[in-house]
């Protein structure tokens, strides 16, 4: 999904939910997230991905369980 702004909006969606962590592109062009906050929240924008900016072809959205970083932003990570 590079190339269509996918990192900028999940930033964007993020920070409206209230919600920190951080999003990256993967050398094999997928996109990685990690969410924190609310479980709503964060299910909320699990949703939201499966469709994602408008230019955006979203193929799979896989959802795996992790322990919390302790974010205290939404980062676009590079």
């Amino acid at each position: 999904m590079q190339g269509v702004f996918f990192r900028a909006w999940t930033k964007e969606q993020a920070d409206q939910l209230g919600l920190t962590g951080w999003v990256r592109n993967c050398a094999d062009g997928s996109v990685e997230a990690f969410l924190e906050g609310d479980e709503p929240a964060v299910r909320k924008l699990v949703d939201q991905l499966h469709h994602g900016p408008p230019s955006a072809q979203v193929t799979q959205v896989v959802v795996e369980e992790a322990a919390p970083e302790g974010n205290d932003r939404f980062d676009v990570r590079h």
